[in-house]
């Protein structure tokens, strides 16, 4: 696997418009298409108000698990809209199908931005018919809100000896938490693999990347991490039992990996990134809720922030968890410090702590002594800049 400069896997295409949603015309609608339909797999918020674009793409995909095309503005989440907001979710994926000459099922539909407002039809219809097909990587920009910065990860690996590429690009800067989605992503691949295959990929894997990562502990009613392979690669078909599929596997976890991190590093208002590594918890559940209690507490946020070396917020949210924990045998070290050994606070240099803190990435390293499995999670601080942001986001 290598890791290539951003552009669309063989057989898809994207076009980009300013649709009217945004002011000083941003880029606020894009399209991503395939020349051929393809297999297709979703993963979606759990909050219990989804969006429209949500119920929709969900019911789509989980006929056949076939796409051929999604759309995405950017402005309006079309979401808490009611009975009109899915009629137009519908009717904008006629739009689109019309102009693609496919049925309305073939196509994903994704949103967001405001909640609680109707989607504008008008400006709908507007960017639909202005979307071309080419291949400009413009897309990235059309679907942020509140992010300082488009999300992009694109990575090239070989099956059958054969080129594959897999592509993935994200929005989320704030409302973003577990459990599935946190962001709007889409992944898009010329391997050749079908849609069951392709969902059980993409629900493991989502369970390590981006339902391990957090903003402001904020679950969106509109996220969903979408992913399309339309086989143009032509490999032999990609199954359990093909020698190559753990190396798909193993790049498509990259990609999704590295989108997650780009997400919480662009947490609104932040300046630091936070990862947090759990090391030899009980189980693997254990080791992933204590890795997300480290980078969603608020107090390690701030203090992160602050570059204050109060470490003990950091054993507070460790006891707060219910995992298993040795109580005589716990490690924490923040970058190159040791802090604490086996529940016994080492000598070490404050002033040096406080400097490690004053990194834009700053680690956190557990140790629970309680068993065999690991896990991380990747987080940001928490600054005066996050409520500035929240405090006007409809002006």
């Amino acid at each position: 696997m290598k890791i290539i400069e951003f552009k669309w896997p063989k057989g898809f295409k994207s076009g980009a418009v300013h649709a009217g949603f945004k002011d000083d015309n941003k880029l606020d609608m894009c399209w991503l298409v395939s020349d051929e339909p393809c297999a297709a797999a979703g993963v979606y918020t759990k909050n219990q108000f989804q969006a429209a674009p949500v119920i929709v793409t969900k019911q789509n995909i989980n006929q056949n698990h076939e796409l051929k095309a999604v759309v995405v503005n950017s402005g309006n989440a079309n979401s808490f809209t009611g009975n009109q907001g899915m009629k137009n979710t519908h009717t904008e994926a006629q739009m689109v199908a019309d102009q693609l000459g496919v049925a309305p099922d073939q196509i994903g539909v994704a949103s967001t931005g405001i909640i609680g407002k109707q989607l504008q039809m008008d400006l709908i219809e507007n960017g639909i018919d202005h979307l071309t097909l080419s291949d400009s990587t413009d897309a990235p920009e059309a679907i942020i809100t509140t992010d300082t910065t488009s999300k992009k990860v694109c990575v090239e690996t070989t099956i059958d000896g054969k080129a594959v590429t897999i592509t993935g690009f994200a929005k989320g800067s704030g409302m973003i938490h577990p459990n599935m989605g946190t962001t709007l992503s889409f992944i898009s691949t010329d391997a050749n693999i079908d849609g069951e295959t392709l969902q059980s990929i993409l629900s493991d894997k989502i369970i390590s990347s981006f339902n391990q990562i957090t903003v402001d502990g904020c679950m969106s009613t509109n996220d969903m991490v979408i992913t399309l392979a339309n086989g143009a690669a032509q490999n032999e078909p990609l199954t359990t039992t093909h020698p190559d599929f753990a190396e798909f596997e193993s790049a498509f976890n990259y990609v999704l990996t590295g989108l997650a991190k780009l997400v919480a590093r662009d947490g609104e208002g932040s300046s630091k990134l936070i990862e947090a590594d759990v090391f030899h918890a009980a189980n693997q559940e254990d080791a992933n809720h204590v890795a997300r209690a480290i980078v969603g507490s608020n107090l390690i946020k701030a203090m992160i922030f602050g570059e204050d070396a109060n470490w003990g917020r950091i054993v507070q949210a460790l006891g707060q968890t219910e995992a298993k924990i040795s109580l005589d045998h716990l490690a924490i070290s923040i970058e190159n410090t040791t802090i604490v050994e086996d529940s016994t606070i080492q000598n070490f240099d404050m002033d040096e702590l406080r400097k490690q803190l004053g990194k834009d990435e700053v680690n956190i390293t557990v140790d629970l002594a309680a068993g065999e499995y690991n896990g991380v999670a990747w987080g940001c601080d928490l600054t005066y800049k996050y409520v500035e942001i929240n405090a006007a986001y409809e002006e």
